[in-house]
């Protein structure tokens, strides 16, 4: 997959405009003392979203590619908090909480959108290993109570 792909692909495109504008027009808003706690996660929460399109289209098979939309849209929830967070604070003003939150619930039913398209479509539902699924197997624990014998009952 290469940029001009994924160019191509709307949902990516939104999400990345999304980001951007976090960045320029949220983020300079932002007090100093909040540089390392609130900006920071505004700032990985928001790129996030085209990220984790990105990954998700890169893979082949339908599944992965939800799976990856799936975070990227708790990403976005994740953004939509922060940013409802800086406003009820007092660090942005009204018309850019209002303008954001309008392009994160668009942004929002367009990644539903996209999860429905591939879970319809199905793509790469016959890639070779799209059957197989991965799940962990639960370890059995063993815990003995007599560990220690008589003579090393000083230890405790």
């Amino acid at each position: 997959m290469s940029v001009s792909g994924l160019e191509k692909l709307d949902v990516w495109c939104r999400a990345r405009d999304f980001a951007v504008r976090v960045h320029k027009e949220l983020l300079p808003l932002l007090p100093l003392d909040e540089k390392w706690a609130l900006s920071q996660q505004i700032r990985r929460s928001s790129q996030s979203i085209p990220a984790n399109i990105a990954e998700g289209h890169g893979r082949f098979y339908f599944q992965d590619n939800v799976r990856f939309c799936y975070i990227a849209r708790g990403s976005l929830e994740e953004t939509l908090s922060h940013i409802v967070h800086a406003y009820k604070v007092g660090y942005i003003p009204e018309v850019l909480y209002q303008a954001l939150t309008v392009d994160g619930e668009n942004l929002n039913r367009l990644i539903n959108g996209y999860i429905g398209f591939l879970k319809k479509s199905k793509q790469g539902a016959n890639e070779p290993g799209a059957n197989y699924s991965v799940r962990e197997m639960s370890t059995d624990y063993i815990f003995e109570e007599n560990l220690l014998s008589s003579s090393d009952s000083s230890i405790e």
